[in-house]
């Protein structure tokens, strides 16, 4: 395994940083432009859902594949590549002149961006120490938060300037930029390394037979993916169609609750390698913290109409707890394994997103069909969420005691 020099590292990790904030801006933008898009196309709630879920169903589709290219290829020659599809994907998003395009174009987009955190963190399993991949982590979801700032105000600013259809151009052009930018600085994979990756069918069986894997797989379908569901999605509505705001103080509040995030993945990044030298392993910590998300949430239910972007940010800030889980399931396995395995969480993690991003519409629109007012309906489909959430909390606690940080090298 080789290290990089601190020098190089920065570089590295300011390249895969710079796309990776343009993928996080692809992915929560639908957000910001939920309420034009709903009045343009006529979208109901359930093809919002699946509009926004359609980047996560073309982000999973890739995750299997994506893991054994990145151990076999290595992380610069198959981003390069899925960024190309981005752009692809940017383009035709601008172009669609219906649903149908929109949803293609999305997950076009899904597919290309889809290796933009499990490239960087496949070869940080190389060419970083242990307490350094926790924070590299973090601060890469740092950068994504900075990404889904980008997504609120400056987009809502940009609109009556460019319109949404400009604003995915110049998303277009930007990518194309931040290849350049990693074909420069990111070093290319020593297939000679020793690390190399063994046959890639046994590879999975292991990854997927794991008991760590199998005990974080609920709370990370159900936890990280419906938070990030929550904040690229479903905040914006709530704040539209429940609590009251209109566009520009429904942009203004995401751009507080990414703002949050920003400063939560931050803190992250920084106590990271302290909490693990003084024994606060990611178990502990998401024992402990995770449960706050859930009185969020029950807080958001209750509260109704009262509640906007303050108690939407404390829901995703607490959720962050279980973001310490993906680092530390590819330190369960060895180097050699790293690509497969963080792809196949975070396939666990985006089919989440898109199952709740879809399931939360089509509850919604369910619960307006049997009756409720649409205020009650978002309540109750937030309850139905919430209460997933408990029970994969509850399989989580349940599970057998086990140290990652005993296997990872």
């Amino acid at each position: 395994m080789s290290v990089l020099t601190r020098r190089q590292a920065v570089a590295v990790f300011l390249a895969f940083a710079f796309a990776y904030f343009f993928s996080a801006l692809i992915r929560a933008i639908t957000a910001t432009l939920s309420p034009t898009l709903t009045v343009e196309f006529r979208l109901d709630a359930a093809e919002l859902g699946l509009l926004a879920g359609g980047y996560y169903l073309g982000f999973s589709a890739t995750q299997l594949p994506l893991g054994t290219w990145l151990d076999r290829h290595g992380p610069k020659k198959v981003i390069l590549g899925f960024l190309l599809v981005a752009v692809a994907g940017c383009g035709a998003f601008a172009l669609a002149t219906g649903f149908a395009g929109l949803l293609a174009a999305r997950v076009l987009c899904g597919i290309g961006v889809s290796a933009c955190l499990m490239a960087p963190l496949t070869g940080y399993r190389r060419w970083l120490s242990p307490t350094a991949q926790l924070r590299a982590n973090s601060w890469m979801l740092m950068t994504g938060s900075f990404g889904m700032l980008a997504s609120t105000l400056p987009v809502q600013w940009l609109m009556p300037l460019i319109g949404w259809r400009g604003v995915f151009w110049g998303l277009a052009v930007l990518t194309a930029v931040s290849m350049l930018v990693l074909a420069r600085l990111v070093p290319a994979w020593d297939e000679r390394d020793p690390a190399q990756p063994a046959a890639p069918a046994a590879s999975y069986r292991e990854v997927i037979r794991h008991p760590y894997f199998r005990r974080m797989t609920p709370i990370g379908f159900f936890s990280y993916g419906g938070m990030i569901a929550v904040q690229t999605l479903w905040a914006g509505p709530w704040m539209v169609r429940v609590a009251g705001y209109d566009p520009v103080a429904s942009a203004g509040g995401l751009f507080l609750l990414n703002a949050c995030m920003l400063v939560a993945f931050w803190i992250w990044g920084m106590l990271s390698p302290w909490l693990q030298r003084h024994g606060y392993t990611t178990d502990l910590l998401i024992a402990r913290g995770l449960p706050l998300s859930f009185v969020a949430m029950a807080a958001l239910i209750v509260a109704g109409p009262a509640a906007g972007a303050g108690t939407l940010a404390l829901f995703c800030v607490a959720s962050t707890f279980v973001s310490l889980a993906q680092p530390t399931v590819g330190m369960v396995f060895p180097a050699h394994q790293a690509g497969r395995a963080l792809s196949a969480y975070n396939l666990v993690i985006f089919f989440g997103v898109f199952v709740v991003q879809w399931g939360i519409g089509l509850a919604i629109d369910a619960f307006r069909a049997a009756g409720l007012a649409e205020v009650d309906a978002f309540r109750a489909a937030f309850g139905v969420f919430l209460a997933t959430s408990l029970v994969s909390y509850g399989y989580f606690m349940a599970g057998s005691r086990h140290n990652p940080m005993e296997h990872s090298e």
